[in-house]
């Protein structure tokens, strides 16, 4: 209820009455509320994300050219450059916690052995990686080779930490490795592939 102000008016016929402050009513400004400004704020960093995620959804679904740089091996398989994922192309190596059986029927760690193998081959050496696209999980895809031209991809193979994988690029060195019973070949395993379908299906 609004209070009535103290202060009385004088009529033109002498009498007097209390004055009264008028009513905004519906025509009156009102303060803004907090509810109204949350929502905004709300709105706008909606905005933002969408945007966000309408930009990383433009990555061009085939990605070329060069990535050069100092390499973070995360697998045998797959490394870092410049906050770049690379799968190396070609080939698949043994998961991290992957296990092989030796020539003596007894499991080992071959997946981390793989990775190992990748993190003394590179020796902290920088890797120059050419792209020709991006798999399902957006990594690039890669042949990466060493300052010397070595190719790092065919060099897992050939020793036995990586199989040849949707590609006929590295079979003579999958077949090389095999018959020498180099790495993994030296017992027995399950292709990383089918050990990845096993275990997350």
């Amino acid at each position: 209820m609004r209070t009535l102000q103290t202060r009385v008016l004088q009529t033109r016929s002498g009498q007097t009455r209390p004055w009264q402050r008028p009513s905004l009513g519906r025509t009156g400004t009102k303060p803004v509320g907090a509810r109204p400004l949350l929502l905004a704020i709300v709105l706008v960093g909606a905005l933002a994300i969408h945007a966000a995620q309408r930009a990383n959804h433009r990555l061009p679904a085939d990605v070329h050219g060069d990535i050069v740089g100092k390499a973070w091996v995360i697998d045998g398989d797959t490394v870092d450059i410049a906050r770049s994922r690379i799968r190396l192309q070609g080939i698949d190596a043994p998961e991290t916690d992957q296990t092989c059986t030796d020539a003596g029927n007894k499991t080992w760690p071959c997946g981390r052995a793989a990775t190992r193998e990748l993190v003394e081959l590179i020796a902290g050496r920088p890797l120059k990686c050419e792209a020709s696209g991006l798999d399902r999980y957006r990594r690039v895809l890669a042949v990466c080779v060493l300052p010397d031209g070595s190719d790092v991809n065919a060099w897992m193979v050939l020793q036995g930490w990586a199989l040849a994988y949707y590609s006929d690029a590295y079979r003579s060195q999958e077949a090389e490795a095999h018959t020498a019973k180099r790495g993994i070949w030296a017992g027995s395993f399950m292709p990383p592939w089918e050990w990845r379908h096993r275990r997350f299906k």
